[in-house]
């Protein structure tokens, strides 16, 4: 297969050249891409600017197989459905371009993990080796290298004993967690925090009344003393993740990049400052499709930064709270 230079620190005229190489080799390997693509009688040499590349519907990973490669299955990622709802499958064959993807965001928005203890309040990644989420987590785990990094989803009182005395020592700690298990946490036990990164990755369906991120996050900024709530943006059908160091303001790394359709001409794209579907190019998914339209609702800021404001209203809710369900 091509090598693709996926993670350089790519401009603007750089991440769209490679996204339209990329768009074209998928567009040529991966059978359902094609076939959508016909579908839709696309030009694909005439297919010049990323605003001309058509995204595949994120539902595609319910009902296909959504590869760009005849290697071998390495793994395979599921979404967190119910039995009453499809899971998401993507069929990964090198889990090396996910690891260097995380690794290397994490990188570019937070430093070395090698700094970090780092604190999970998830499932265990043998209770759910088939999240994304989970095993990113697990491998930034292993890699931080403490002694008190670690899943801590049933333990509430060991992790709040770490909490106060890693705080103490001043050691940098990353707490990330699903929403519903930081708020248990922060019921049970008040913190005054001044070194650890609090990280939410999502919702509480099932487990308690869904609230507005402001809500959210200020209930969490008291509990934890803390001044903002940082955020994850990924999902079990992108290789990649955006960021947010508060107020719901996220940012891409450079081999990702946020577009905004309009909802009722889905191959249309917005201007920044409009709300609409969030449509992700993911670099790193080059052995699936790179182009995705999720059931996101967003607007791009004219800095670049993306927020994330809900969800389509006949969309599955999506969210790794339900993880555990």
């Amino acid at each position: 297969m091509k090598n693709f230079n996926i993670f350089k620190d790519h401009n603007s005229s750089d991440f769209e050249k490679l996204a339209l190489e990329i768009f074209r080799f998928q567009a040529k390997n991966n059978l359902i891409y094609k076939s959508f693509l016909n579908h839709l009688q696309t030009d694909i040499k005439g297919t010049k600017k990323i605003n001309e590349i058509p995204f595949l519907p994120i539902q595609f990973f319910k009902s296909h197989k959504i590869v760009s490669s005849k290697e071998e299955i390495q793994h395979i990622f599921l979404s967190s459905g119910t039995t009453e709802n499809l899971q998401s499958k993507h069929y990964v064959t090198d889990l090396v371009i996910y690891e260097k993807s995380f690794e290397k965001g994490f990188k570019h928005f937070y430093g070395n993990v090698e700094d970090f203890t780092v604190l999970a309040l998830l499932p265990s990644y043998l209770e759910r080796n088939g999240s994304s989420l989970i095993y990113m987590v697990n491998d930034l785990i292993k890699k931080s290298g403490k002694p008190k990094s670690g899943f801590y989803l049933d333990n509430l009182n060991e992790l709040h004993k770490n909490l106060l005395e890693l705080d103490k020592n001043n050691e940098k700690v990353l707490l990330i967690g699903v929403s519903f298990a930081l708020l248990d946490l922060v019921e049970k036990h008040q913190f005054k925090l001044k070194n650890t990164i609090i990280m939410e990755t999502g919702g509480m369906k099932g487990r308690r009344k869904e609230l507005i991120r402001e809500e959210l996050h200020q209930i969490l900024k008291d509990g934890f003393g803390v001044k903002k709530i940082h955020s994850e943006y990924g999902m079990t059908e992108l290789l990649s993740q955006a960021y947010s160091k508060g107020n719901g303001i996220f940012e891409c790394p450079p081999w990702m990049k946020i577009l905004v359709r309009d909802t009722e001409e889905a191959l249309s794209i917005l201007p920044e400052g409009k709300s609409g579907g969030i449509n992700v190019i993911d670099l790193a998914n080059i052995n699936s499709c790179s182009f995705i339209a999720t059931q996101d609702l967003g607007k791009i800021n004219k800095n670049g930064t993306f927020e994330v404001l809900g969800r389509f209203d006949d969309s599955d809710i999506r969210g790794c709270n339900l993880l555990l369900l």
